[in-house]
């Protein structure tokens, strides 16, 4: 049986740069109500890129939020206004690692954190990479500062997800989705401009 759980109240409790938490109050399908705490969030792109060498480019930075330095996949948020997400993810690709790459696929759409939040992330695969400049105008600051860039075979990145040395979520999930993908020989692959059933409307 399918019902509706509308919105019938809701009320920002805090704005952000990044994120918004609102309290919304929804109607269950059985008539009461309950208050949820939603984080929004602008969505973010991540980017499994893979070289000739079957290798994946890794990053490591200082999250204060866990407290420690992650392995991760470049990434970056979708802050630019009207910019489309595979570009954005290109611009994120050369910011971190200094990279481009002719060919470009749609790995995988997440929601991170739907028990809480609306985030939604889309996981690209690119390869064919060469080096590439950073954007004019970009500044390395902050925690990219200490980042560091490493390439790690992409059965070596797989083993190291399922032994809990990279916890990064959409990192995790990239590498696997990128070796399911090589698996049945990247022809099951969507392009770089797939409808993204994930992201939420603004």
């Amino acid at each position: 049986m399918s019902a509706e759980f509308d919105v019938v109240d809701s009320r920002t409790l805090f704005q952000g740069r990044v994120i918004s938490v609102r309290e919304d109050t929804v109607q269950m399908p059985d008539g009461s109500q309950a208050k949820r705490e939603i984080v929004g969030h602008m969505g973010a792109v991540v980017v499994v890129a893979l070289d000739a060498d079957e290798q994946v480019v890794m990053v490591n930075q200082y999250r204060p939020a866990v407290g420690a330095r992650l392995d991760e996949l470049p990434a970056g948020l979708l802050d630019v206004a009207d910019e489309p997400a595979q570009v954005a993810a290109a611009r994120e690709l050369a910011e971190e690692a200094q990279l481009s790459a002719r060919t470009w696929h749609t790995l995988l759409d997440l929601h991170s954190s739907p028990g809480f939040s609306d985030e939604a992330v889309r996981v690209f695969l690119a390869r064919d990479l060469s080096s590439a400049a950073r954007p004019d105008g970009f500044v390395v600051e902050h925690e990219e500062v200490d980042m560091s860039v490493s390439r790690v075979p992409l059965d070596a990145a797989v083993r190291r997800a399922l032994d809990g040395e990279i916890t990064n979520a959409a990192a995790v999930a990239g590498v696997l989705a990128a070796a399911v993908a090589r698996a049945a020989g990247w022809s099951e692959l969507r392009p770089a401009d797939a409808p993204w059933p994930a992201k939420p409307e603004r």
